[in-house]
C-alpha cells in the first residue's frame, strides 16, 4: 500500500504544482487500464449529473440502473458518503457505441500527442496498471457533442426501434449502489439549498468511468443460481405450471437448464414475455421462495453449482451468457434487469 500511495503522489505531485488540476472539473481524463489477464481497458473519467439518474424501476432517465437496486445497501454507503471531503468510488457507466467511434480513437498515436499524460502507475493486489491522460478542450468538446449525438431522440427511436421509449443513453455497469448513495445523499441535500446553489453544487455531481459496452475487456459472464431448503420435484412441477405450454426438452422459447445431483435437464417455456431467460426464471423463484420458503445463491461457473447440488433438497439453474447486444435493449423495453443477471468478468 505504501508504495502504491508513493506511486500516485511522485505521478501526480508535479502536476498539482503546474495547476493542470485547477481546471479538471471541466476535462475528462482518458484512462487506460491493463487487467491482471493483460486486456486493456479504455475509458473517460468525468462527473454525471444525478438529476439525470433515476434507478426505479420504470424510470425514464437518461442514466438507469440496469439490475434491480436495494434498498437497504443505500444507508450503510451514505453514511460513509455524507460530507466526505473527496468522493474516490469505482462507478462504471456504460454507453452504447457499435462503431467505436467516441473513446476507442483515444488509443491512436495523434490523439495522445494532443493530451497530456496526468498519473501512470501499477495496482496494488494483481489489480494491473492504470495511465491517465488528459483531454485537449478540442477533444472534450468533441466528446460530450458525440455523447449528445447518442441522445437525439430520433436517432434513440430508429436504433433501437424503441418509437415512443424515453430515450437511454447512459446504462450502469458496475457500481450500481454507489451510484444510487449519491442519488440519494444529493436529494437529501437538495432542499436545504437555494435555486442556485443547486445548479453547481459538487453533490450535484458523481465521478464515473465512461466505458463502451463494445470495448474488447468487457466480458459478460452469467450468474447461476442454486436453491437450497426446497423440494427440486415440487418445485419444477411448478414452474411447468406457472408457464402456459412449459415443458421438458429443448423448443422454442427460453431454454432453462437444471441440474441435480447427476442429472441435467432443460425446461422450455415459450412464448415468454421476458427478453432474457434469467428474467423468466427468477420472476417464478421470487413468488415460489415467498410462497414456499428456501434460500437462493448467486453462483459463478458450472461446477460450482454442481458441486453445491449435492446438498440436500437443493436444485441448480444454468443460465446462458447475456449477449452485450441484448443489454440495452432489454433495459430500454423491459426496465432495470433482474437482480444478479451478469457480471463483467471472473468472479
Amino acid at each position: 500500500v505504501d508504495e502504491f500511495i508513493q506511486n500516485i503522489n511522485d505521478s501526480m505531485s508535479k502536476y498539482i504544482a503546474d495547476g493542470v488540476f485547477e481546471t479538471l472539473t471541466d476535462s475528462l481524463i482518458y484512462i487506460e487500464r491493463q487487467q491482471s489477464d493483460g486486456k486493456i481497458r479504455h475509458g473517460l473519467i468525468g462527473m454525471v449529473d444525478l438529476d439525470a439518474y433515476d434507478f426505479t424501476p420504470g424510470s425514464g432517465a437518461l442514466i438507469r440502473a440496469t439490475e434491480g437496486t436495494v434498498l437497504d445497501r443505500i444507508p450503510p454507503r451514505a453514511r460513509v458518503r455524507r460530507n466526505a471531503p473527496i468522493e474516490l468510488p469505482h462507478i462504471m457507466v456504460l454507453i452504447d457505441d457499435p462503431k467505436k467511434e467516441i473513446i476507442e480513437p483515444f488509443l491512436r498515436k495523434e490523439s495522445k500527442k494532443q493530451m497530456q499524460m496526468i498519473y501512470s502507475t501499477t495496482l496494488m493486489e494483481q489489480g494491473g496498471r492504470v495511465s491517465g491522460y488528459l483531454l485537449s478542450k478540442e477533444q472534450a468538446d468533441k466528446v460530450q457533442k458525440q455523447l449528445a449525438g447518442l441522445a437525439d431522440p430520433a436517432r434513440f427511436a430508429q436504433f433501437y426501434h424503441a418509437e415512443g421509449k424515453p430515450v437511454l443513453t447512459y446504462a450502469m455497469g458496475d457500481g450500481n449502489h454507489s451510484l444510487a448513495t449519491a442519488k440519494a445523499c444529493w436529494e437529501e441535500l437538495k432542499p436545504t439549498l437555494s435555486e442556485a446553489e443547486r445548479q453547481t453544487h459538487p453533490a450535484r455531481y458523481a465521478l464515473v468511468e465512461l466505458v463502451n459496452l463494445h470495448d474488447d475487456s468487457l466480458e459478460f459472464e452469467p450468474i447461476h443460481r442454486v436453491l437450497f431448503g426446497v423440494d427440486p420435484k415440487q418445485l419444477l412441477a411448478d414452474l411447468l405450471a406457472a408457464y402456459p405450454g412449459a415443458h421438458y426438452g429443448a423448443g422454442e422459447g427460453h431454454q432453462i437448464t437444471y441440474v441435480l445431483p447427476g442429472e441435467r435437464g432443460i425446461l422450455t417455456v415459450p412464448h415468454p414475455t421476458a427478453q432474457l431467460e434469467v428474467g423468466t426464471l427468477q420472476t417464478f423463484l421470487d413468488q415460489y421462495l415467498e410462497a414456499h420458503g428456501g434460500k437462493i445463491d448467486y453462483i459463478h461457473g458450472e461446477d460450482v453449482v454442481e458441486q453445491l447440488v449435492q446438498q440436500p433438497d437443493s436444485i441448480g439453474f444454468l443460465l446462458p451468457g447475456m449477449g452485450k447486444d441484448q443489454l440495452f435493449p432489454t433495459v430500454i423495453f423491459d426496465g432495470a434487469l433482474p437482480r444478479k443477471t451478469f457480471s463483467m468478468g471472473e468472479a
